[in-house]
């Protein structure tokens, strides 16, 4: 089924199938694991934007309590400790669903338990679970259910001060963070609809653990159906986190399951009505597509546009749920073609944070707007100067990813300046957008050098997309993302000048920026961005031809240890032409129109072999490139190992010692872009949606939806057809 995502017994694959079997809403992510599992599980209801730190460990999101828990402890029926008859684990995808069916032979009863859960995407606050237990013979049966406040923490606890309160059928638990105090409230109510009288239970209260015993009997022609509803606010939310809970898990009890889902289905379907894509003719491709874009949906903050998208999604506290530039440059194409206000909403989550990245760049003595690398609330930069340990001496190695990756501020414009052209929404401008672009621009003139002997300015000293090779000078994605914030700026400035004097005015004044035209005029013109040498191939960053030129497998065969990292002063990747990831493929994808086909398939051909994709962030711009220049045979393999990098689980779980893994919405986002952009050839220009084909051989139709400038359009593709209709 191109529907749904299932695995069968693989006590291996725990850590694994906490990533794929995700449940998110936007709000909150609801780890893949059993109603079973606890903390060395990696259990986790991960918080979107709530953070905390404890002592001088790093900051991390906040992971909730467990508002889902149940355990069968008399018989023992749990998959830690006994072995199923038949057991399947599902994810459907089409409705945010998560199905467990597992079976125990007791001699001759058989005892079969089906949990199905989801997070409300009509509530987002809300979690909401169905038990099933049926038998072939009378059973007594102890278990519990209730709140787990024990919950996986990478750099915790990050919970204390917990209290404990019980209404009727209601649990609630509440505690605050440790470094900021804020509180948070988790709720649960329960209901038997399957009995007329709600059963008695005992009370277990521990340190973070609130829950119910019960010991029942269950017999062959009255199975126990239990519906479980959760519920968690925090002082991000509202004013009192706890009074909301109360209400919230009250109210869900009242509606039921069948309500909850129904509602939760609806807005599901409609979210699916706007961004499916159908692919015909190759049903692996389907399904890793229909996953990504799942992904995509499931964690697209529509709440609120106080927050964006982390790394990692809502995985888990991996990459310390820090947003990067991931989000501006691998998920914001999808979401401005299928869910614009989403796109909005991120765009808004930059302007919110301004100020933090004003405050960075005057940390270091530069002007104008540098953001945060891995930004948490208000911007702030989590990124440690001492990012990766060596595996030898356990020591903490600097590493320059917080202060030297400047193209960040130009991915934040450039997107910024993209959504506003593709949507027609130009009153992101006024909301905060322009400010945003300015500030860019003049973090780039403050930041830059100038070489009198070459009558150029550079940008020296920066780590580009490519973070093995740091400190280099003039990184070509670098210098060119910087020139196109500065044009980007320059031309809004001469818009403004002519239809919104007041608004300039206003703006000019507010930054400081009166009499600064004619110098980024000339920083712009004269900014150094490497051109094609005579084999058409662009150099990376100024001294990287001179580095050894070897292979992948060759740097990879000189570690003495796998989970040595490959750059900084030392790695072994450090000193030759082995990238991590795309970096002028990166340049050549956002700016291709700019070159001739032949360069981009030159560049293409000789970074390749170079490249070990080191981040999922790469395969997808080489599929998108390969599209480009005609060849979706080379595309293909690029577009597969991006759509299932979830499903596989074989991506990097490991920068040195640090734990990486989690799921990879950028990589999602990717897998679209390669589909949408690269296959169908999606391209907007002066307010006409057209198509330039490349779909894959075994690809006999590929349909989907796009959002141009206020209007939706239809495109149907086949391989000698395509078909744009505006709906």
């Amino acid at each position: 089924m191109t529907w749904e995502i299932a695995e069968g017994f693989q006590p291996t694959k725990k850590v694994d199938f906490g990533n794929k079997f995700l449940l998110a809403n936007g709000y909150m992510g609801y780890r893949g694991t059993l109603e079973e599992d606890r903390q060395e599980d990696l259990v986790a209801n991960t918080l979107l934007g709530l953070y905390d730190q404890v002592g001088d460990k790093w900051r991390e999101p906040v992971n909730a309590p467990n508002a889902l828990y149940f355990g069968i402890t008399k018989p023992d029926l749990s998959l830690k400790s006994r072995q199923p008859s038949t057991h399947e684990q599902v994810l459907d995808v089409k409705h945010g669903l998560h199905r467990r069916v597992t079976a125990y032979d007791l001699g001759d009863n058989h005892i079969t338990l089906t949990a199905e859960r989801f997070l409300s995407m009509d509530q987002v606050h809300l979690l909401v679970q169905k038990i099933k237990i049926t038998v072939t013979e009378a059973i007594t049966l102890t278990f519990s259910v209730g709140i787990d406040g024990q919950v996986w923490d990478i750099n915790g606890p990050h919970l204390e001060d917990f209290a404990y309160e019980t209404a009727a059928s209601r649990l609630l638990l509440s505690a605050v963070t440790q470094e900021s105090k804020k509180s948070l409230a988790v709720g649960q109510e329960i209901y038997f609809p399957e009995m007329a009288t709600q059963p008695s239970f005992e009370l277990i209260q521990d340190e973070g653990v609130f829950m119910r015993q019960y010991r029942l009997l269950v017999t062959p022609a009255e199975p126990l159906v239990i519906e479980v509803f959760g519920a968690t606010y925090n002082d991000n939310d509202l004013e009192n986190p706890v009074i909301a809970t109360q209400r919230g898990v009250t109210d869900a009890k009242a509606r039921g399951f069948q309500a909850l889902y129904e509602a939760h289905c609806k807005v599901w379907d409609e979210l699916w009505e706007q961004a499916d894509v159908v692919i015909e003719g190759d049903p692996e491709a389907q399904v890793a597509l229909r996953y990504s874009i799942y992904h995509l949906l499931s964690i697209a903050p529509r709440h609120s546009d106080q927050v964006s998208i982390p790394a990692r999604g809502l995985s888990g506290q991996t990459y310390k749920g820090a947003v990067f530039w991931d989000t501006e440059m691998f998920m914001l194409p999808f979401y401005m073609r299928t869910l614009p206000e989403v796109a909005r909403n991120l765009l808004l989550y930059r302007v919110h944070t301004l100020p933090g990245a004003l405050a960075k760049a005057a940390s270091y003595g530069y002007e104008g707007a540098f953001y945060a690398w891995e930004s948490q609330e208000g911007g702030f930069d989590a990124t440690s100067d001492y990012n990766i340990t060596d595996v030898f001496t356990k020591r903490i190695m600097r590493t320059y990813f917080k202060d030297k990756q400047i193209h960040i501020s130009g991915d934040i414009a450039y997107a910024i300046w993209e959504y506003v052209k593709n949507t027609g929404d130009e009153s992101l401008l006024f909301d905060g957008g322009a400010e945003v672009i300015f500030q860019c621009a003049a973090f780039y003139v403050s930041y830059g050098y100038y070489k009198p002997a070459k009558e150029r300015y550079e940008l020296i000293d920066v780590i580009g997309p490519d973070e093995y090779h740091e400190r280099v000078y003039n990184n070509v994605y670098t210098n060119k993302i910087a020139k196109e914030t500065l044009e980007i700026a320059l031309g809004l400035w001469s818009v403004f000048e002519q239809d919104q004097p007041a608004f300039l005015r206003e703006l000019l004044e507010k930054i400081g920026l009166a009499g600064q035209r004619d110098i980024w005029q000339d920083f712009a013109t004269k900014l150094y961005v490497k051109t094609p040498d005579e084999k058409g191939v662009i150099e990376q960053f100024d001294g990287y031809f001179q580095l050894e030129d070897t292979s992948v497998a060759s740097v990879r065969s000189r570690l003495l240890d796998d989970k040595e990292y490959w750059g900084g002063a030392y790695g072994v990747a450090s000193d030759t032409q082995v990238i991590k990831q795309a970096d002028v493929i990166l340049l050549l994808q956002l700016f291709g129109e700019e070159y001739p086909l032949e360069v981009l398939q030159k560049n293409w051909e000789y970074y390749e072999p170079r490249t070990e994709h080191g981040s999922s962030l790469s395969a997808c711009l080489y599929a998108l490139v390969a599209c480009r220049f005609g060849n979706q045979d080379w595309a293909y393999p690029y577009f597969m190992k991006t759509a299932t990098v979830d499903l596989s689980g074989e991506s990097k779980q490991y920068a040195g010692t640090i734990y990486i893994g989690g799921t990879h919405p950028a990589a999602n986002g990717g897998a679209w872009m390669t589909a949408i952009l690269g296959f169908a050839g999606l391209k907007e220009a002066a307010g006409q949606v057209s198509l330039t084909p490349h779909l894959p051989q075994n690809w006999q139709k590929l349909q989907f939806k796009t959002h141009y400038q206020g209007k939706n359009y239809q495109v149907s593709i086949s391989q000698d057809q395509s078909e744009i209709s505006e709906l």
